[in-house]
């Protein structure tokens, strides 16, 4: 019986991760990503047209942390020679970037392409084809043409029409090429925290109606979109379509806050994933009928959460090829306490729910605060949408750490990839999530929103200072490199190929725990059977 025990005892080492294989499964696929505004620089070369971040910041530069804009950024537009080079040496297996709106079409309507804009990324997209690195593209990235936002942006329903025009355009200049396609970009950022908080350009502050008309006209734009492809361009490419959702984990703050969380979580996730993934179709019906009691409580004769028609839900439903996973940090949730306000959703809370949303105190930071580290996190999300959404595939289209530090010994963001790529592992291995490939944000440090420069994401950094904008890799891209080129974490140490660097020395064996953990597992193995095996002789 004892014998039983300890082999019982290591099989839970083994379920617990200890002796995790490393290994990531075959057409398992690593890529890094970027964004038009925050790369492209050339803001105003051709014909291209202004986006809300150009009309924002030249007439208002003092609304960024540095003061800084994105008129030349890390000079893309001139420099996707080497930008792709960079992902060849990376080992990527893919890239995925996005299009500018604006650049394609000036005015920001089909009345007119931009010839030099089409060239641009018919550039791109054949530079990485014959690097062998595939092309995945994002119609928009948070650049709304200026022209779109004055006729109210993403809150005016016309725009799932202006979007699917665009859409259209792009397809048929780029879709012989191009076989994975992300429509929209974080509609949870654009929707929610845009409206709520109003301190990112656009600079609209309208909570009570704002987050939801986006939210429902994001989620039209996107489905029209897809449409467009499925039915004229997938049946001679057949490539695949997704939306990038950015739900942050939630955990209960207690057990007594386990129904809030999960409420909670349907109304981010939920609100923006169910209409598209879900059997039924339409919002999430507990935020359907708490937005409609809240609403009436606050004296609105409707619902501040719009309804779909019948044709808008099936026009919706199963606009999906595999759901594309952006995933930063995580949050624990607690019912309000009496008298308190909760803040905005989903920075801090939300007064429909009467939650709260809290960092543990537990958990490490990065340089960006409200991006707290939770590599369990992920983990959990992915089980969730399998759970929710009947095993859909995923790609993790953005997943990167923070800081402010230039230095190219960035050990802080090593384990960071480590860490959650180990919970990808778990996700995949032992809860059977179909995760089919993971990308690092950033390619390259760049024009971070209202952060500027200062807050660096990249696998390579970039000297903004340099009238070249001078790449150089920092100790991450090696490791990352490694991991891509051994499919696995479990990777030799010597292959991290930091001895170019100057302080090889602050990289120390960190980067090794992978290794040490298949270490210490088959040591633990050796020692339980080889015990189990003296116990069954003596008792014998």
């Amino acid at each position: 019986m004892l014998c039983v025990n300890l082999i019982s005892a290591f099989s839970l080492l083994w379920v617990g991760g200890w002796c995790l294989d490393l290994k990531f499964p075959p057409g398992f696929q690593f890529g890094a990503a970027t964004s038009a505004y925050q790369v492209e620089g050339a803001w105003n070369v051709s014909d291209k047209g202004e986006n809300i971040w150009d009309s924002m910041l030249h007439s208002n530069p003092s609304l960024i942390s540095d003061g800084m804009n994105g008129d030349v950024s890390c000079d893309s537009y001139h420099q996707w020679r080497t930008d792709v080079q960079m992902a060849h040496n990376l080992g990527l297996h893919f890239y995925r970037f996005s299009v500018s709106w604006s650049r394609i079409l000036p005015t920001g309507f089909p009345n007119r392409i931009s010839e030099d804009g089409a060239k641009y990324y018919n550039k791109l997209i054949d530079g990485l084809l014959k690097k062998g690195i595939e092309p995945v593209v994002t119609l928009y990235h948070f650049d709304l043409p200026q022209s779109i936002q004055t006729l109210g942006g993403w809150t005016n329903p016309l725009i799932a029409d202006w979007f699917a025009d665009y859409a259209r355009i792009v397809f048929r200049l780029y879709a012989d090429r191009v076989k994975t396609w992300i429509t929209i970009n974080e509609p949870l950022i654009m929707c929610d925290h845009i409206y709520n908080l109003g301190n990112v350009v656009p600079m609209v502050h309208e909570e009570e109606l704002g987050p939801f008309l986006c939210n429902k006209n994001v989620l039209l734009a996107h489905a029209k979109a897809w449409r467009i492809y499925d039915e004229d361009f997938k049946p001679q490419y057949n490539g695949k379509l997704s939306i990038a959702n950015n739900p942050i984990w939630l955990d209960p703050a207690s057990e007594k806050d386990e129904e809030l969380t999960e409420l909670a979580r349907e109304f981010g996730a939920g609100r923006y994933s169910d209409p598209i993934y879900s059997a039924e179709g339409g919002w999430p019906p507990s935020i359907e009928k708490i937005m409609a009691e809240y609403s009436k409580k606050q004296g609105y004769p409707y619902s501040r959460l719009p309804s779909f028609t019948d044709e808008e839900k099936k026009l919706i439903q199963g606009t999906y090829d595999f759901y594309s996973l952006n995933h930063y940090t995580a949050r624990l949730v607690r019912e309000a306490h009496k008298n308190e306000t909760p803040g905005p959703w989903f920075v801090a809370g939300s007064k429909e729910l009467n939650a709260v949303l809290e960092i543990d105190p537990t958990w490490a930071y990065t340089d960006l605060s409200y991006l707290a580290v939770a590599p369990k996190g992920i983990r959990r999300q992915i089980k969730w949408l399998k759970d929710r959404y009947n095993n859909v595939s995923i790609l993790i289209t953005e997943n990167g750490f923070a800081t402010r530090d230039p230095d190219l010994y960035d050990t802080g963001r090593i384990n960071f990839i480590r860490d959650y790529l180990k919970e990808i592992l778990l996700a995949i291995k032992e809860d059977g999530a179909n995760v089919i490939g993971y990308t690092v944000w950033s390619l390259m440090d760049n024009f971070e929103w209202m952060f500027g420069y200062s807050l660096k994401f990249g696998l390579y950094s970039v000297d903004f200072k340099d009238p070249q904008r001078l790449r150089e890799p920092r100790a991450s891209a090696f490791f990352y490199s490694s991991v891509i080129k051994h499919h696995s974490l479990d990777i030799p140490h010597s292959s991290h190929q930091y001895h170019h660097l100057k302080r090889k020395n602050l990289i120390q064996d960190k980067t090794s725990a992978t290794s040490r953990i298949r270490v210490n597992c088959e040591l633990m193995l050796i020692y339980t059977l080889s015990l189990a095996y003296i116990l069954v002789k003596t008792m014998h």
